[in-house]
């Protein structure tokens, strides 16, 4: 029986994860499109020309256009912009409240630890939608009312995250030692913490990704979200349901993009996770 030399062996163990690259190529689709939007578009995407209202696909109008008369692929592109832009500041809210509550409560344990959690638990039974919904209903329907509300609601994914992964790393002789050496709380955080928890930290920012951008499509489906004339996919999907029967590609197109984006986090996540996971990596 012949046996692989040990290179070919370590090069097919470090061989990204399959969901890893098809996650990572679906978010960058998403990303590029919202890229494309800051320098181009085929057309104003909040122009309305009544003259040119519900067309099918065509070499003028690639995706065609919706009941006022708007180019639905060019509403797609920049609605990529406004679904990235609530997800980077909804996650990065969520990131930088819930990551070092999470690991203060790994840290100081007691009483410290208990009132942290519960308040986590408390906040984790309204979930991020709800949390947006309530917001947009009390602030009215923004942007910026969306952001907050679904970073808000994020909070305690990362506090419980960062508290499961301070614990399993306060437990390791590194961290005594460190302890025994009369080092801070802050320099152990900081040297030994945070650098063992920051892959898990990463697959829950990319899973709290594809929470956001649910969150906010929904949103704007119930007008509570990015208000009009703004291209959003979630509105877009919600002016095409009353023309389902008639031209059912208004509805396929910011449905598909809502999917895509979603889907491409949910991997990315699921790659990194098995990236990071030494069990899953042959003990590495």
């Amino acid at each position: 029986m012949t046996t692989q030399p040990a290179a070919v062996v370590r090069s097919t163990r470090r061989r990204p994860p399959a969901t890893l690259l098809v996650g990572a190529a679906l978010v960058l689709l998403v990303v590029l499109a919202a890229l494309v939007s800051f320098i181009w578009t085929p057309y104003n995407p909040e122009q309305a020309f009544p003259a040119d209202r519900l067309q099918g696909s065509s070499a003028a109008h690639l995706m065609g256009t919706d009941r006022y008369g708007r180019d639905v692929f060019s509403g797609i592109l920049y609605g990529a912009r406004i679904t990235l832009l609530v997800g980077l500041v909804a996650v990065g809210i969520a990131l930088l409240v819930g990551t070092p509550l999470g690991i203060l409560a790994g840290m100081r344990g007691g009483a410290v630890e208990e009132v942290s959690m519960r308040a986590a638990d408390i906040l984790l039974a309204f979930p991020a939608l709800l949390v947006a919904i309530m917001f947009g209903a009390v602030f009215g329907a923004s942007t910026t009312t969306a952001m907050l509300a679904i970073g808000i609601g994020s909070i305690p994914g990362f506090a419980r995250v960062a508290r499961s992964g301070t614990l399993q790393v306060m437990s390791t002789e590194y961290v005594l030692a460190a302890k025994a050496s009369s080092q801070s709380a802050f320099r152990i955080a900081r040297r030994h913490v945070l650098p063992n928890i920051a892959g898990m930290v990463v697959v829950q920012c990319s899973v709290s990704f594809a929470i956001a951008v649910l969150a906010e499509a929904a949103l704007s489906f119930l007008g509570l979200g990015t208000p009009p004339p703004v291209p959003s996919w979630g509105r877009m999907l919600q002016e095409s349901q009353q023309f389902l029967g008639t031209y059912p590609m208004l509805a396929v197109w910011p449905g598909l993009a809502i999917a895509v984006a979603v889907l491409g986090f949910n991997l990315l996540g699921d790659g990194l996770r098995d990236k990071f996971d030494p069990k899953l990596n042959g003990g590495r």
